[in-house]
């Protein structure tokens, strides 16, 4: 399927790892040039040198923390002509509401959540300009599944969900679609490094980790492969008349709750 995206231009945050990468990868192998967008100027040196080994697009790179409202609004001005933004950047850890303070709970949620609000309201405002561009959100499962030791990543989650919805029921007047991706538990290396010293843990060789994922549907984690090329297709003119609506890709775990 011609997804008609070559020529095309792409910034993902928090593009250097994990599910941002795979982004990388498969816009690329659409053709998009690639804007990518995280804290550290030596992952994202390595991505772009992996990305250039395998494609032949245009890789720019933006050292940025987008906790910071003005820096997150400066890499969009800075690619204000992209015709697709993926909001990718943040991890939140787990704690109950008595284990994570306040000054922790700021923190991951200025980048998780307010990284997400402050790129797209300034993203928005370009691409409502020239009546076209898309926004995909790369929120989490626990929006859907509440996990008390999970707070901060549940509530975050569930508003960032509810942004998408209330964004995108009307960017789409202005030819701008905001939708988003709810991935599951997937095998990114920060994933892959707890799964190993639990399995140290609990199994007593880090190698056997993947026996712990034995209770996930199919056996195993979700690939970032699997969520990157959603959003590839998300962004593409084949979803043209998908807006305002969050996609959740877990093998069915949020449909047995």
């Amino acid at each position: 399927m011609d997804l008609r995206l070559t020529g095309k231009s792409v910034l993902i945050t928090g593009g250097s790892k994990g599910i941002g990468f795979a982004c990388a990868e498969s816009f690329a192998a659409e053709g998009c040039n690639v804007h990518l967008a995280a804290r550290s100027q030596q992952n994202l040196d390595e991505a772009r040198n992996r990305l250039r080994q395998r494609f032949n697009v245009s890789v720019d790179l933006h050292a940025v923390d987008l906790a910071d409202g003005d820096a997150a609004r400066g890499v969009v001005k800075a690619c204000a002509d992209v015709d697709i933004l993926v909001n990718n950047a943040g991890a939140i850890p787990r704690g109950d509401v008595e284990t994570i303070d306040e000054a922790k709970w700021r923190e991951v949620w200025n980048l998780k959540v307010f990284g997400y609000i402050n790129t797209t309201r300034a993203m928005l405002t370009e691409m409502k300009s020239r009546k076209r561009g898309v926004i995909v959100n790369i929120i989490g499962l626990a929006g859907e599944m509440p996990n008390y030791d999970y707070a901060a990543g549940s509530m975050g989650n569930a508003s960032l969900m509810m942004f998408t919805r209330t964004v995108g029921s009307r960017s789409i007047e202005h030819g701008v679609r905001v939708v988003a991706i709810n991935p599951p538990a997937t095998r990114t290396d920060r994933l892959v490094t707890l799964f190993r010293s639990q399995a140290q843990k609990e199994l007593g060789n880090p190698d056997r980790w993947p026996e712990l994922t034995k209770h996930l549907p199919l056996g195993r984690p979700c690939e970032p492969q699997e969520i990157a090329d959603l959003a590839v297709f998300l962004a593409s003119d084949r979803s043209a008349y998908t807006s305002g609506v969050v996609f959740t890709v877990d093998g069915g775990l949020a449909a047995r709750h």
